[in-house]
Parts: structure tokens; C-alpha cells; sequence
């Protein structure tokens, strides 16, 4: 028998289903989870494909686009569904663009796992109750064949009623097979009619139902009435919702069938089951030499081990970190050199016209480069998250992590959103999708920037440099910069309590996750997910990014402050105007100064005064909004050092040190250093953050919330840091 080939049966005594009516057939792809979608879908459309949210919700949704023989088709990859009974929103997606009326698909394509045939084939036994054009793609038959055995595809074809299609989609075996049985399927759409062999009671059941149905003029057919006797949420029975005497028959005949006490969903469960497993016995052909442990059970019994597995896993959780940490360095600094040449570049030309050259230089190429900079990091994160995927790794990491992280209210797959947040909150975002359920992801949206990114590390360094290490020494410069890294993660804790009892109520969805066979990851996968994860961010968040920081650009020029006056002032203060260079960082100094954001920091300074800040440090907490990057510059500017510094510049550290208020008191205390680091570890201060979680969450709302909460924490903690400072000073 050939694996490539497809087998066809007799189908021409089931009945005739609607023809597609619309301008291009819509194909779904179906299956459990780990089923080997992804990879079909991929193989099928390659880079042709779109990433978005179905209409209203923030569940992703992946088409893309099918050639046949000239003729064009949609196909769209639906979330995994081990049952049609949803307890997650992906499941209620999936399940409504399954088979809520009006969108139901032209064809749908089951993925079912070759190795996994019972537990696959309870879904296909209730999906063939909605009255649906079906074409079954054999996933994992290389493992089966490896492993298990082999498939006998003639009997597996003739139990399921459909045409059934080996594939290997990372391999291309067995697609263009495919493609040839969905254009088959799309010419001569039928109906699935299985026979599952529910026991005699629930069918003479169902067929009482139908008998009095009928005869109120109401068309009910027996597997519709035996699905509403079995489920009160039964999908099938969605057309007789709002006809009370029908229910009140289907009640009558449980009280007969099941009694008082009987679980019809357990009877209905047994039966597909039952079914399964006799399809199982008969297309499994075993090997003819019994074979000992697989290798994912040899390698299991480390990975998953109480202590050896957390072993692995931190080693594997560090190696990530530190490369999503460090190899994404070069990159970004190579971006921000570009950026830097171009802005000389494009300055140059624009020497004669201050206020465009600023815009362009300051406002567009600066907007554009602080979207371009975060790429490195998102696309190392996704690429290993893919990659971890693609092994089957994930799935048992997440294992290990939900005994840690259940007793606070999180799923154990929270932990890959937070780590990636060490490194930058913004992919740790994204990467929440991998959570099962909206709760969960919510939540881990939500504390995700309270990570400390590696966006904060020049804060932290300039402020230890300049403040810390002079008075205390090089340990507790050391110690300061560790607590100052986790400082987020204690914090976020007690959030994800407060959330979990608060907005998010509700029962925590017990850990459940197939653990799939180790193999190679698929390659190609890997890049579709690298490229496609990019390329949302720089559609979505990026525009928001870019504008946001036009703005900032706008409230940080204008309005343009008078050259003379400044002048005057520069020699009132015993300087020598022939210091251009001095001169003109003093000069830009006060036109930030006396720009619209500069007054503003001027007229809040009272508000934060008792976190030990004055104007200047209240100037560049809200001079970072864009992006934390650029609090270093910022505060070079603002403390008369010029724009070209960073977290080591001696005069930098030394302008800190000197800087005063007004009564002549030292501004940056120890206290003063510590509460503004706070302020910073804790402060939801980054557009770019916001921005992906608007796109994640698919609302203003979560992203101002995140904004409030983390700013309102920040404040109170600073503050009472340095209010406690004063105390022992």
C-alpha cells in the first residue's frame, strides 16, 4: 500500500449538500491540538497567508490562500478542539466558525493524528452530526510507522465515510494528494454519514422524539433528536432553542431512558468512545516485533522528572533569556547605528530649515527607529518559542511551571510570557497567546511589564553609578541592580491575586495539555512564525508607535523659546558665549525647559515632590513615554550635559550629583535614587508597551488600565520610600 495515496469510497448514497454560493470556497482546517495543523496549513498556503482577530475578540486568526488547478480558495486554520463542548474562548471561536449559520465552511479538512486515532476521532464523530463536506488529512503516519506500527487506510476509510489523505507536511508528502481531494470535495459536496452505534435505548429514544416532533409540522431528523437527548448544549440542536414543547418532550423521554440520576453526557461520551476505539482496533496493523519504551518515553522520564525536569528546564529557560538578552544586542545596536547615520545624513541636508530637520530627524527617523530596534528581540523570542514548540518541549515546560504558578491564579504556560518580558515586555505580550483560555491570558497580559525589561537596565546603571556605588560600594551597587530585577516579579504576585478575586473571577481551568512525541522542529515553520510575528508587529503596534511618538516629538519643540534671552541669561551666568558647543546644550536645555512638556513637568513637579523629584526628573519620566530608551539622553539634556550621553558618561554621573534645589539641598540622595529606580521598575512607562497591548487585547481600555495601575503602584511605593529615607537621614 502506498502512503501516498488517497483511497476513494462509494459515497454516492449519502445526500447531496448546498453548493458553495460564495465568490471563493472557504476551507477550514480542523483538529486537536498537536495534530500537526500548523504545519499542514503552512504546506498548503506557505507565506501566503494573514494573521488577525476574529471580528470582536482578540482570538487569532490565521488564513490564508489555496490554489486549485487555476481555481482560488480561502482556507483558514481553526484553534484546536479536543470536543465541541467549549470551556475556553478559542474553543467558542473555533466552534462558531465551525457551525454557526451563515459561516459555516465550504469543506472542512480534519487533521487527524495517525497516532492519536481514538482521542482525534471523538471530535470527528460529533463534527459529522453538523451536516458538513469533509476530507480527513492522515497527520504523524511517519511516527505511526516508526513507532506503532502501520495504518490500514482502506479500513480506517471505510469506518470514517470520507476520503482519507496520508500526509507529511513538512516533507511534502502527500499534498498535492490533498489538494486534489478538497477539489474533488468542493466539486461534489457531500454529507458525513456515520454510523457511531449508540445504544438501542438512546436511538428508539431519539426516534419517539422525531415521531412527535413531526407530527406539530416541526422537521426533526433522528441524530438531531438524539444529539438534544444526550446534551442540552448540543450545536445541532441550536434551530429548536426556542421551542419550549419541544424541550419538554426530549425531558420526558431522559426521565424515561436515564431516570433521575443518570449523566446522559456520560453515555453519549462512552458511546463516541466505544465507536473510536473499534476504528482504532481495526486500522492499526501492529508490528509484527513487539517494541520496547519510545523515545519520548525514554526522554520523558527526564524531562518531567520532579527534579531532574526543572533542572532542565532552568538550564533551558536561562539559555533563552540570555540569548533573547544578549544576541539581540548587536543587532540593535547595528539598528541604532543606521538610525544615527541617517539622521546625520538627512540632518545635514536640512541644516537651513530647523524646524523639519527637527521633525524628520527628532520626530519620523527617530519615531521609525524606536519600532525597527524592538525586531531583534521579538523575532529571537518567537524563533525559539517555535522552536520549542516544534519539538514538543513547550508543552512539558508548562507542565513543570503550573505547580508553580497555580497557586496564585496563573496557568502554568504564564511562564514564557514572563520570562521573555526580562528581555522586553512587548514580545512577552505576544507571547501570551500561547495561554488556553482569555482569563489566563488577560492576566498574564496585565503583569507582563511589571518584568523588568532590559529597556530599564541604563536607568538602573546610571542611577547606581552616580548615586549608589560612590557611598556604598561595588556589593551594594551589585545587590541594588539584582533587587532591582526582581523587584517586578514580587510585585506582580499579589496583582495576579488581586485580579484573580477581583476582575477576573471565576473557577481556574484545570492544566490541560497534550504532551506531543519529540521530533525536529519543521523549519520552514519556524520562519513563517519568525516573519509573520514581525510583520504584525510593525503593521500594528509599530504605526502606533511611530505616531505616538511624532507627538511627543511635537510637545517637546514647540513652542520654540527665544535664542537672545537664553543668550543673556549664559552670560549672566559668568559663561562666555564664544562656547558654541556650551552654548548650545544650554540653549536646547532651556527650549526643553520651556517646551509644552517641559512646562508641564514644571506645573506636576508639585505632585511629585514627595517621591523626591523635581522638574527635571519629572521632565524625563514623561520624555520616556515613547520609549524607556530614551530616558538617558533625555536626562543628559536636561541636566546640562548634552544629548549624547549614556549610563557610564562620567559627566553625566557628576551633573547628577552636583544638581540642587532651589533651597540648595542635594536633589539625587541615595532614597532619591532608589525611589526613582522604583518608579521606573514599576511605571507602565512605555508606548510601545501599551501599543502591543491595545493589539493583543483588541482594546484601549486593558492598556490604560495597565497604565493606571502601574503608574499608581509605582507612585505609592516611591514615595514612601522616600518618605521613609527622610526618616533616617
Amino acid at each position: 500500500m502506498k502512503w501516498g495515496a488517497c483511497v476513494l469510497l462509494n459515497l454516492t448514497d449519502t445526500p447531496d449538500i448546498k453548493k458553495p454560493t460564495r465568490e471563493h470556497p472557504l476551507i477550514a482546517l480542523v483538529g486537536n491540538p498537536n495534530a500537526g495543523k500548523t504545519s499542514l496549513f503552512n504546506a498548503l498556503t506557505g507565506a501566503n497567508q494573514k494573521v488577525g482577530n476574529y471580528p470582536g475578540v482578540t482570538v487569532e486568526k490565521v488564513s490564508g490562500w489555496l490554489n486549485l488547478e487555476g481555481k482560488r480558495a480561502e482556507i483558514i486554520d481553526v484553534p484546536g478542539l479536543y470536543s465541541l463542548s467549549a470551556i475556553s474562548t478559542d474553543e467558542e471561536v473555533a466552534i462558531d466558525a465551525l457551525l454557526e449559520e451563515g459561516s459555516q465552511p465550504d469543506l472542512l479538512v480534519f487533521v487527524l493524528d495517525a497516532s492519536n486515532l481514538e482521542r482525534n476521532l471523538f471530535l470527528f464523530s460529533q463534527l459529522s452530526e453538523a451536516d458538513l463536506n469533509v476530507v480527513v488529512a492522515l497527520t504523524l503516519t511517519d511516527v505511526v510507522k516508526r513507532e506503532l506500527g502501520e495504518i490500514d487506510l482502506v479500513a480506517l476509510t471505510k469506518h470514517l465515510g470520507c476520503e482519507v489523505v496520508p500526509v507529511v507536511a513538512h516533507k511534502g508528502e502527500g499534498v498535492k494528494e490533498l489538494q486534489q481531494a478538497v477539489l474533488r470535495a468542493l466539486e461534489d459536496p457531500r454529507v458525513l454519514d456515520l454510523d457511531v452505534g449508540f445504544p438501542k435505548i438512546i436511538t428508539d429514544s431519539a426516534d419517539r422524539i422525531v415521531e412527535k416532533v413531526n407530527r406539530w409540522g416541526v422537521d426533526m431528523r433522528p441524530k438531531e433528536a438524539r444529539c438534544v437527548l444526550l446534551d442540552d448544549q448540543c450545536t445541532t440542536g441550536d434551530r429548536f432553542r426556542d421551542i419550549p414543547e419541544i424541550w419538554s418532550v426530549v425531558e420526558e423521554e431522559r426521565k424515561v431512558v436515564f431516570g433521575q440520576h443518570a449523566q446522559p453526557k456520560t453515555i453519549d461520551a462512552q458511546s463516541r468512545y466505544a465507536w473510536a476505539n473499534k476504528v482504532k482496533r481495526d486500522s492499526y496493523i501492529p508490528p509484527s516485533v513487539p517494541r520496547g519504551r519510545t523515545k519520548t518515553e525514554r526522554i520523558d522520564a527526564i524531562i518531567t522528572h520532579r527534579f531532574w525536569g526543572v533542572v532542565v528546564f532552568l538550564l533551558i529557560m536561562y539559555g533563552v533569556f540570555q540569548s533573547i538578552y544578549t544576541f539581540a544586542a548587536p543587532f540593535m545596536d547595528l539598528i541604532d547605528a543606521g538610525k544615527s547615520l541617517l539622521a546625520d545624513a538627512v540632518g545635514g541636508l536640512l541644516e537651513g530649515t530647523p524646524a523639519i530637520q527637527s521633525l524628520v530627524v527628532d520626530g519620523i527617523i527617530e519615531g521609525i527607529g524606536s519600532v525597527v530596534i524592538f525586531l531583534p528581540q521579538i523575532m529571537i523570542l518567537f524563533f525559539f518559542i517555535s522552536v520549542l514548540e516544534g519539538t514538543g518541549y513547550l508543552a512539558r515546560a508548562a507542565f513543570l511551571m503550573d505547580r508553580l504558578l497555580g497557586w496564585c491564579g496563573l496557568n502554568g504556560r504564564a511562564f514564557i510570557p514572563l520570562l521573555s518580558s526580562f528581555a522586553c515586555a512587548i514580545p512577552g505580550i505576544m507571547a501570551a497567546r500561547v495561554m488556553p483560555d482569555q482569563r489566563s491570558r488577560m492576566m498574564t497580559i496585565l503583569v507582563a511589564p511589571l518584568m523588568s525589561c532590559s529597556a530599564r537596565l541604563p536607568v538602573y546603571v546610571l542611577l547606581i553609578g552616580a548615586v549608589i556605588e560612590p557611598k556604598f560600594g561595588p556589593v551594594w551597587a551589585g545587590v541594588s541592580l539584582f533587587f532591582m530585577h526582581f523587584i517586578g516579579l514580587a510585585v506582580a504576585i499579589p496583582v495576579v491575586m488581586i485580579l484573580n478575586k477581583g476582575w477576573f473571577k471565576g473557577k481556574r481551568l484545570p492544566f490541560m495539555m497534550e504532551l506531543p512525541k519529540y521530533q525536529w522542529p519543521r523549519w520552514k515553520d519556524v520562519l513563517i512564525t519568525v516573519v509573520s510575528r514581525a510583520k504584525v508587529f510593525l503593521v500594528t503596534a509599530g504605526t502606533i508607535i511611530f505616531a505616538m511618538t511624532i507627538i511627543i516629538w511635537a510637545l517637546l519643540y514647540f513652542p520654540r523659546g527665544d535664542v537672545n534671552l537664553y543668550e543673556k541669561e549664559w552670560v549672566a551666568q559668568g559663561n562666555v558665549v564664544s562656547d558654541e558647543a556650551e552654548f548650545e546644550h544650554y540653549s536646547e536645555f532651556r527650549q526643553r525647559e520651556d517646551s509644552i512638556l517641559g512646562r508641564f513637568g514644571r506645573t506636576i513637579e508639585p505632585v511629585f515632590k514627595p517621591a523626591g523629584f523635581d522638574w527635571r526628573l519629572t521632565t524625563a519620566i514623561l520624555a520616556a513615554f515613547p520609549a524607556r530608551e530614551v530616558v538617558v539622553p533625555a536626562m543628559g539634556i536636561l541636566f546640562d550635559t548634552g544629548g549624547d550621553v549614556d549610563e557610564t558618561s562620567p559627566s553625566l554621573k557628576k551633573s547628577i550629583q552636583a544638581a540642587k534645589w532651589p533651597d540648595g539641598s542635594q536633589l539625587m540622595t541615595p532614597w532619591t535614587a532608589v525611589s526613582l529606580m522604583v518608579f521606573f521598575a514599576l511605571c507602565c512607562q512605555c508606548m510601545a508597551t501599551l501599543a502591543a497591548i491595545r493589539r493583543e487585547t483588541n482594546s484601549w481600555k486593558w492598556a490604560w488600565f495597565s497604565f493606571g495601575y502601574m503608574t499608581a503602584l509605582a507612585y505609592i511605593l516611591s514615595v514612601a520610600i522616600q518618605q521613609i529615607g527622610k526618616l533616617f537621614a
